[in-house]
């Protein structure tokens, strides 16, 4: 259900809709707009009779929600969200890049990182302190000490730092470093981990999962929404699939079809969504034509020497060179719709 205010509805009128939710025993979420305010509610196992609300104050109309997911759909809210990072508008008229190295394995290593990714022009830095592997014997990160040289590496360079959370254990400690929180594909399904989420503080950059489909995808963003975070960045990192030519397939249809469904930003990932660094670049290209708000690239500063990912990481001079052709592909873009 959700009850559009009229556009000259108090906060009064507001708060008496919010009111009359809760007495219901449900939630409410208010939800701001370009023209009039809307309120969404969540904790209904079934249909809400409209007539609930229709006659209160300030109230416009109350219409039912087709789609499962309630607070991500573009029925609850038709404007895009633009989620702030450190600052940086994520899903905004400008590109964000989102660069740096899989893992943290150094003071070194993630201080060079930073340094170069930020001369290239990315605005936000990535790295991990923790890191869910395939393997119990590879590198697993190294935890507070990653997160406290991701802090050094923010104050020298200025640049707001993602780094991944993956399990709630940990949770409080990654918030105390991070201007935003990761959650991986492998825990796209961790409900507990959601819901955790949905209580940060934080914005939260949500991976798809390696095997989702489009409607699992939105209804984990749907989990971190219902729990009062409304700061969600969806990521497309590649699906898994017959492909053998690369690690896995970076499903760029999907971009399109999430703005369509929602209204939530959304980036791509085309490190993880190759596995490959001769395809990084020209798959970047691809998403920023394909209409995603941002990348998230993997950039080392000698790859063939990484303890994750380097395969796909990229040398600083080719991330500057992909950081270029982007920003043009975008503002190429950007003067065709003006």
């Amino acid at each position: 259900m959700l009850v559009v205010m009229q556009a000259h509805a108090s906060q009064a009128d507001i708060g008496g809709v919010c009111g009359k939710i809760e007495a219901l025993g449900f939630r409410p979420h208010i939800i701001p707009g370009a023209q009039r305010t809307a309120i969404g509610i969540t904790g209904n196992p079934g249909a809400i009779d409209p007539c609930e609300f229709v006659d209160l104050a300030g109230v416009a109309e109350a219409i039912r929600v087709s789609k499962p997911y309630k607070l991500v759909s573009r029925e609850v809210k038709p404007d895009n969200t633009v989620v702030e990072v450190a600052g940086v508008p994520v899903g905004g008229a400008d590109l964000v890049l989102i660069a740096g190295p899989c893992s943290v394995e150094s003071r070194e290593q993630i201080l060079a990182s930073a340094r170069a990714v930020k001369d290239a022009g990315a605005q936000l830095l990535r790295g991990g302190a923790y890191k869910p592997r395939t393997s119990p014997y590879a590198f697993q990160g190294l935890h507070e000490e990653g997160l406290q040289y991701l802090a050094e590496a923010r104050a020298e360079t200025g640049l707001g730092v993602v780094t991944e959370v993956i399990d709630v254990e940990t949770f409080e400690l990654v918030e105390r470093y991070a201007d935003c929180v990761q959650i991986g594909a492998r825990n796209m399904q961790n409900f507990s981990l959601l819901r955790r989420a949905g209580r940060s503080r934080l914005p939260v950059l949500l991976k798809r999962g390696i095997s989702s489909t489009l409607e699992e995808f939105l209804m984990a963003a749907e989990y971190i929404l219902s729990e009062g975070n409304y700061n969600v960045i969806l990521c497309e990192r590649g699906v898994r699939t017959f492909a053998d030519h690369t690690r896995n397939t970076l499903d760029l249809s999907v971009v399109p079809a999430v703005q369509s469904l929602s209204h939530l930003p959304i980036i791509a990932d085309p490190s993880h969504g190759t596995g490959r660094r001769d395809k990084v670049h020209p798959m970047a290209l691809a998403s920023v034509a394909a209409g995603a708000s941002g990348l998230m690239v993997e950039v080392h500063p000698t790859p063939d020497r990484a303890l994750s990912d380097g395969f796909q990481s990229l040398y600083p001079d080719q991330f500057r060179a992909l950081a270029a052709d982007c920003r043009a592909v975008s503002e190429l873009l950007s003067r065709r719709r003006g």
